[in-house]
Order: structure tokens, then C-alpha cells, then sequence
């Protein structure tokens, strides 16, 4: 048996991490300015982390959810105590598509509702439903089309209010900040009028948090800069440093019962021994005040780079376009010349996306090399 291909693979096969680096089997050092897709967010190999998954699967690695699981309720408390969030409820499951896929249901089950809006140039997964409201008819099999599904531009509350007052909607959902698109924020006012709107028109708000999350932004959730609550949050990839473990936070209106969502893996030991852990490491190194800071740093020094433009994102959540390059040809350049990690986004958007915990020295050794790969021979764009 091969694998099914449908990977585009660099050559490079890193088999050891730590901190904000990665290492390939001769030893050659990377520093990671794209921790898997946002997926590390406290480093590779993060000791507290590697104690707690090594001390849990010597105990016990896995039993299913018809059980009690004190970790979980562990988990609970201490992301609703970090988050601001201890009012609201927590269903724990794998991915960031399953967490969205749970969203919509439970929405459409508290609403009596089949649709669900979203946004131009959103991403909310692969799944079923997920790649229905993902703005990217490329990856939308026929299987998945739907009416249940519309969209209106990001940031254009007019077309969004008109939507909204058909009362069809069970949700809205939106990214805390786009991730796949190449960072694109919606702004404060649009989120506050939204919301308003949501709740108007009996509509759910569901924030996907899965890339912009957990700390990322400078804030524990990159909506909490503007001020609004939403009724559903979803969030994935750094929740547990590449364990996979995803979380939908519910608001308390919001009733369960026995048997509305389920799933076999979701939860298990291991995952909130992890995730745990995480949120430990992100309480005692203070990283989202550190996500705060060095992500300040980087986007106006980055911005002070001549060839450099239209630099976006918050916190450790960026994006930039590079005059001469195009977004691929810059990433290979930096991955190659340079070890260096990035990420794309569309064909002229590089992402970085480092660990929480990625020091101003780090950011300076990039800013450094970045500098040396764009001054060299660009490729036409």
C-alpha cells in the first residue's frame, strides 16, 4: 500500500522539535515560524507537557465517554477560569472540523433552524458541513452542496443584516481573524453590529476560534478585542500542542440533552492531560502577554522593511505580501536558504504562526534572515 496523494511534500523530514525549532535527522536546526498550521502553541517537546502525556498514557491512555473522566472536568474549569468563559458550557471533540460541525447542529437544534450564514473567504474545515459554509468551491465535493448554506462578504453588515432578517438562520459563523484567506480581520464595529443582529433575529453567533484562539491574537480569543460574547466558540489546533483535541464553548441559554452530541475519541485521557498541560504553561509563562508583545514587535519592524507590504494580523497571527515574490517562491526561499518555516495563504501571502512562546531574539533572528532572502534575487511575480 502507498499513501493517497494529496499532499504537495516539501523535501524535509524534521524528527525532533524544541521550543521554536525543529531538527531533520543530520541535524540541521529550523527555526518554526508555522508550528504545524498554528498547531504548536506552547513549543515542540514542551517539558511540563511531555511529563504530563508520559505520566498519562502510564496510567491510563484512553476509555470511552460512558465513563467519569475528572480530567475533563479539570480542563473545563480551568479554560472556562483563563478564557473568561466560566459561565459557559464545554463539549470537548477531535478537530476543528468536528468542533464546527457540532456548532451547527447544536444550533440548529436550539433554533429549530436548517441554515447557516458565513462569511466571504472563510475556512471552517473539511467535514461535511464545515466545507459547506468554507468559502473554496475547489475543495466542495458535490456530496457537499447545500441550500442551507449562504454567504455575504466579510465586514458588510448591510448584506448581512438583509440575510439575517429573513429569520432562516440557525447561526452566523465567523473567524476570529481569517486564517486560510491570509489573515483578514473582521472588524470590531462589524462584530458588535453582528451580534446585535444575530440576537435580533433569534440567529446563533458561532466564533471560530480554531486558528485565531487561544492566545494567539494577544488575547485568549481574538474576538474578546472587541467586546462581544458570542453564543457558540470553537477552537482546535493549539489547544493541546499537536494532540489532537478540540473544544465548543456554549452559552449557558443554550440546553443539553442526553445524546444531542456524542463522539468515541473526544476527550479521552490523554487529550486533556495535554491540553491541560497547555493551559498550564500558558498561565505560568504568561504566553499570551508574550504572543502580545513579540507579535507587536515583529509587524512594525516588519513594516519598516522596504519591498514589504500590506502587513496584517494581531499577536502571533500575521501575514504579509512581498513585492518581487510570489508567496511560494518566498516560503521555498526562506525554508531552503535559510531554514526557516512559514506558511502561505492564496498566491501571495506568507503566515506566521510560531509558538506563543517565540522570544524577541527569535524574532530578530528571522527579521534578520527574511531580510538577506528578500534582498536577494527575487522571482517575478
Amino acid at each position: 500500500m502507498k499513501l493517497f496523494d494529496v499532499y504537495s511534500l516539501y523535501d524535509i523530514e524534521p524528527v525532533k522539535g524544541k521550543g521554536s525549532h525543529v531538527f531533520t535527522a543530520d541535524g540541521t536546526d529550523y527555526l518554526d515560524l508555522y508550528g504545524g498550521h498554528a498547531v504548536i502553541s506552547i513549543g515542540h517537546a514542551h517539558p511540563k507537557y511531555v511529563k504530563a502525556l508520559s505520566e498519562q498514557v502510564g496510567n491510563l491512555g484512553f476509555y470511552s465517554n460512558s465513563v467519569q473522566n475528572s480530567l475533563q472536568e479539570r480542563l473545563a474549569e480551568k479554560l472556562g477560569k483563563l478564557s473568561g468563559y466560566d459561565d459557559y458550557a464545554l463539549f470537548l471533540c477531535n478537530s476543528g472540523a468536528e468542533a464546527n460541525e457540532n456548532a451547527f447542529k447544536l444550533a440548529s437544534f436550539t433554533t429549530g433552524r436548517p441554515k447557516i450564514l458565513a462569511f466571504g473567504k472563510a475556512f471552517h474545515g473539511r467535514t461535511s458541513g464545515a466545507v459547506a459554509a468554507t468559502d473554496n468551491p475547489a475543495i466542495r465535493a458535490p456530496f457537499n452542496v447545500t441550500p442551507n448554506v449562504d454567504f455575504v462578504p466579510l465586514n458588510d453588515i448591510e448584506a448581512t443584516a438583509k440575510a439575517l432578517s429573513t429569520g432562516e438562520y440557525a447561526a452566523a459563523i465567523v473567524e476570529g481573524i481569517q486564517g486560510v484567506s491570509g489573515i483578514h480581520e473582521p472588524t470590531p464595529e462589524f462584530l458588535k453590529a453582528l451580534s446585535e443582529e444575530c440576537k435580533k433575529n433569534g440567529t446563533l453567533l458561532i466564533l471560530d476560534e480554531i486558528q485565531s484562539g487561544y492566545g494567539r491574537s494577544g488575547r485568549f480569543f481574538a474576538h474578546q478585542h472587541s467586546g462581544i460574547r458570542p453564543d457558540i466558540i470553537t477552537c482546535a489546533k493549539g489547544i493541546a500542542n499537536g494532540f489532537p483535541c478540540a473544544a465548543v464553548l456554549i452559552a449557558p441559554e443554550i440546553p443539553a440533552k442526553k445524546g444531542m452530541l456524542g463522539t468515541t475519541f473526544g476527550g479521552n485521557h490523554l487529550a486533556c492531560a495535554a491540553a491541560i498541560a497547555v493551559l498550564d504553561v500558558m498561565e505560568e509563562e504568561k504566553l499570551i502577554e508574550n504572543a502580545a508583545n513579540v507579535g507587536e514587535y515583529l509587524i512594525d519592524e516588519l513594516r519598516k522593511i522596504p519591498g514589504v507590504k500590506d502587513v496584517r494580523g494581531r499577536g502571533l497571527m500575521i501575514g504579509m505580501e512581498v513585492e518581487g515574490f510570489t508567496g511560494s517562491e518566498l516560503r521555498k526561499k526562506l525554508l531552503f536558504d535559510h531554514h526557516i518555516f512559514t506558511g502561505g495563504a492564496g498566491q501571495y501571502t506568507v503566515r506566521l504562526l510560531p509558538a506563543l512562546s517565540l522570544s524577541k531574539e527569535e524574532a530578530d533572528l528571522f527579521l534578520s534572515e527574511f531580510k538577506k532572502a528578500i534582498s536577494g534575487n527575487p522571482a517575478e511575480a
